[in-house]
């Protein structure tokens, strides 16, 4: 599969700044959504093996994520947070941190190839793309570097709740990460406005609570 069919043709057109974009974590119970924004060095291709980040194992991810940042022309990571979630929908908050990454100092992108079905009005034009992420290699670079901050996010913030175990699920709703919330209660991290099982806040937080 050639995935640069795409940018190859946009950059055909005269368009030397194509950022692909796309978000990680639109499905789960907790933690930010995250965007990334990759433009591409027409000059410098990356390797083959950048595809969805889903179909990566974890060591992976992170080796072309580096590869991915030295190499490329510009990369952004941005994220919207569980509080901009609840306020506004997940859909809006994937939306608004993939505007984050294109408004980033120094991005400049001419064209915008979007991961998905849905974007928004904006003065740079741009392609929704369908499965972008295994069509575009700037999209499914993107992928790559979004899902590998995403996780260590999550990982980092396991080691004040490792209950629920986001080490592994990433705050997807697992099996595991339900029960956990039946258990021990939601945290400040959790988003209310999805189906969490529970209305109580767990120990961990309203220690911190009282402790004001």
């Amino acid at each position: 599969m050639n995935r640069y069919q795409l940018e190859e043709q946009l950059w055909k057109e005269g368009h030397q700044r194509v950022m692909g974009l796309d978000e990680v974590g639109r499905g789960c119970l907790c933690g930010p959504v995250v965007a990334a924004g990759v433009i591409i060095d027409p000059q410098s291709r990356l390797s083959d093996r950048i595809m969805d980040s889903k179909k990566l194992s974890k060591t992976e991810r992170e080796e072309l994520a580096l590869q991915i940042k030295e190499h490329s022309l510009f990369w952004a990571v941005r994220n919207c947070s569980p509080e901009e979630i609840d306020q506004i929908n997940i859909l809006k908050a994937s939306i608004r941190a993939m505007l984050k990454c294109v408004e980033t100092p120094g991005a400049d992108a001419d064209y915008l190839l979007v991961d998905g079905n849905r974007f928004t009005s904006v003065m740079t034009p741009y392609s929704c793309i369908v499965k972008g992420d295994d069509r575009s290699a700037s999209i499914a670079a993107a992928s790559v570097i979004a899902k590998v901050e995403r996780d260590r996010m999550m990982a980092e913030l396991h080691k004040k709740y490792p209950f629920y175990g986001w080490d592994r699920n990433v705050g997807y709703p697992t099996k595991e990460h339900y029960s956990s919330l039946e258990k021990h209660g939601y945290t400040k991290h959790h988003r209310k406005s999805f189906k969490l099982r529970t209305d109580v806040l767990c120990e961990v937080d309203r220690s911190a609570i009282d402790a004001e």
